[in-house]
């Protein structure tokens, strides 16, 4: 990984939770497909009401906007704050 990941900015909870637990299970050496589920639960955790393949988008633009290209941005997703 080795990139910054901006955590800080991140107004959902939600993002914020999924974000920085991938973060923290990769660095602890999980591989990615198992750290993308946990994170997909994760969501779903906060979100019972989401679909997995709702969950499973979600996670994956979160993930690639956040930690592949450590944009700072505002993301598409869920309406919850």
């Amino acid at each position: 990984m080795g990139r910054a990941t901006r955590i800080e900015g991140i107004a959902r909870r939600c993002e914020r939770a999924v974000v920085t637990a991938y973060t923290e299970l990769r660095e602890a050496g999980t591989d990615d497909p198992s750290a993308f589920r946990a994170c997909t639960t994760l969501y779903r955790l906060h979100h019972p009401e989401a679909s997995v393949a709702e969950a499973r988008r979600l996670v994956a633009e979160w993930i690639d906007h956040h930690v592949v290209r450590a944009e700072a941005g505002p993301t598409a997703g869920c309406e919850c704050h």
